[in-house]
């Protein structure tokens, strides 16, 4: 991937890691209901894509961990998910980590 789409993840304040194979970050809700909301949302989302994060959900966190694992790296695939799931936070007024 090129470095236009690191700058995506860095942007936005994602974590890359692995060797920038993977990309993480913690979104941060008021509580756990807008939570799991968002979480629903981006599930509907991640089958259209045909491409699913791995991710933790504790109370009013959730930790995303996004890569292609098919190809071993970060892709495509990734920044398109992940665009998503920032406007969907957006709609949210809250604060990621």
């Amino acid at each position: 991937m090129n470095d236009k789409k690191f700058s995506f993840f860095l942007e936005n304040k994602w974590d890359l890691k692995s060797n920038e194979k993977q990309a993480f970050k913690i979104f941060e809700f008021k509580n756990f209901k807008s939570a799991f909301s968002w979480m629903t949302s981006i599930a509907f989302e991640a089958e259209n894509q045909d491409h699913h994060p791995e991710w933790k959900n504790i109370y009013n966190k959730v930790e995303v961990t996004l890569t292609t694992h098919d190809k071993g790296m970060l892709s495509e695939k990734d920044v398109r998910l992940a665009k998503v799931m920032e406007k969907e936070f957006e709609k949210y007024n809250h604060q990621a980590r």
